[in-house]
């Protein structure tokens, strides 16, 4: 019982972190910020964009109006895909996901084990999913050929091929990763970013909500404005879900501050007591 409530603490003061901690840097102001007439930063403004005309999508970012600061899984947006909810993916999809029996059994499993072996809880990489909805900062630094998210919680990396690579089949012998094999094409002033690979294993959220080894992840991601994002995910997944299914998550920029030193490596000890 002390572990599970170890692992149930861990999780809470992990969606958490983000306000608490973002203060530890030494302040530097971010460069190339738009002002209002107040001399405030102007996160209205049209979004940044590189040589090639594509919105540039660098910058530190964290999730908005989630969990991570509010306590609350934010309400639905009046259009687009209901909004993902940090504990369950699916809090804001009218009747649910339409789950396979193979992922109602596992996702029973998991919530009978009050989430233990989420991976977070072990200081193993979110994947994905977890990652866009939990509160802790990530930064986005954009090259012509590579995204790279750099998330603060646990220290993920994350790459996104831009270089014009094909996604990888079946036939390519992929090794399983926690977050796929990510390879991204722009659509007008939307990166459409698709991704393979991932392991058996997959958590989306808190509660455990399945992902396996056959899913297809596809993100669209758009900056409309300088200081907001908004990230459009579908999971196609034949062994967890009857037909896809698509949830927005929504990004804030983060002005004047940086990622922290985040490292869940030493003194792991849940599971041990």
């Amino acid at each position: 019982m002390k572990a599970v409530m170890r692992v149930a603490c861990a999780l809470t003061i992990v969606a958490g972190v983000t306000t608490s901690i973002s203060a530890q840097w030494p302040k530097h102001p971010s460069k190339n910020v738009p002002k209002n007439e107040k001399g405030e930063a102007n996160l209205n403004a049209p979004p940044p964009r590189r040589a090639d005309g594509k919105p540039d999508l660098s910058g530190l970012w964290r999730g908005a109006g989630g969990l991570g600061r509010q306590g609350a899984t934010p309400a639905p947006p009046p259009s687009g895909p209901p909004v993902a909810g940090f504990r369950d993916v699916a809090a804001n999809i009218k009747g649910g996901l339409p789950f396979t029996p193979w992922a109602q059994e596992t996702l029973k499993e998991r919530v009978a084990g009050n989430s233990k072996d989420n991976p977070e809880a072990h200081c193993l990489p979110m994947g994905i999913m977890q990652f866009h909805t939990q509160g802790a900062p990530r930064k986005f630094v954009q090259t012509p050929d590579l995204l790279v998210i750099l998330y603060e919680a646990s220290s993920g990396i994350r790459q996104i091929f831009t270089d014009g690579r094909a996604l990888p089949t079946v036939n390519d012998d992929l090794q399983p990763w926690y977050y796929g094999y990510s390879v991204g094409t722009w659509d007008g002033d939307t990166l459409v970013v698709e991704s393979v690979g991932f392991r058996e294993d997959g958590w989306l959220d808190i509660i455990g909500t399945p992902m396996s080894e056959q899913a297809k992840v596809t993100e669209r991601i758009r900056r409309p404005t300088f200081g907001k994002m908004e990230i459009d995910v579908t999971v196609d997944d034949k062994k967890a879900y009857t037909k896809p299914w698509t949830v927005r998550v929504n990004q804030e920029l983060m002005v004047d501050q940086e990622l922290i030193e985040f490292i869940c490596e030493e003194n792991q000890r849940f599971g041990k007591q």
